[in-house]
């Protein structure tokens, strides 16, 4: 989400199905667990889930498009097997992390 969007409550272009707003804006929520960079995005549009807009739709259909066009993107989260070995890996595009001692 850029930062020059202002979101508002204020306006005329009511979007009439606020079911389906609430029900897609809860499914992004859930995602914010594996998928932490969305989490500014999502609580901009759960702040407007009682009287939603044309314009917040179109915040939350932007990050549907963003959600998919990175889909290997995030956590991924493994179920490992107890009494097996198991290994920890990460990403980090940090400075900092090249610098480590192993």
């Amino acid at each position: 989400m850029a930062f020059n969007c202002k979101l508002t409550k204020i306006g005329s272009n009511l979007f009439t199905n606020s079911t389906l707003y609430k029900s897609v804006v809860g499914a992004l929520q859930d995602l914010t667990i594996t998928r932490p960079e969305i989490s500014y995005s999502m609580n901009k549009v759960c702040q407007f889930m009682e009287n939603p807009l044309k314009s917040h739709l179109t915040t939350m259909k932007t990050i549907l498009r963003y959600m998919k066009s990175t889909v290997l993107h995030g956590l991924h989260l493994q179920v490992i097997v107890l009494g097996q070995p198991y290994s920890v890996q990460a990403l980090c595009d940090a400075n900092w992390a090249s610098n480590v001692d192993h």
